[in-house]
């Protein structure tokens, strides 16, 4: 019976052990990892929209360009596409 007892014990402290445990993560998931997850998510967003402001920029730019010079960009994208054919050989 003592035998019976200790094992009861034991196994209770375990599961109690268990319990703060598990509340520790909790408690550390909701302070510190889910606000450092949020706010990564959040620079990561702001630098997504910043890249996409650059990129629509640099299109309107080089619209602008062949709006302007259209003869000079046939001639760009004619070399550009003789140079990847051959280099795709």
């Amino acid at each position: 019976m003592a035998y019976e007892d200790t094992i009861n014990k034991a196994t209770e402290d375990a599961a109690s052990q268990i319990s703060r445990l598990r509340d520790q993560v909790e408690t550390l998931m909701r302070d510190r990892v889910t606000p450092a997850v949020s706010d990564a998510a959040g620079r990561a967003q702001t630098a997504m929209n910043d890249a996409a402001g650059v990129v629509r920029d640099q299109a309107q730019v080089v619209s602008g360009k062949v709006r302007e010079q259209p003869l000079v960009a046939v001639l760009i994208a004619a070399g550009v596409g003789f140079v990847l054919g051959r280099a795709m050989r």
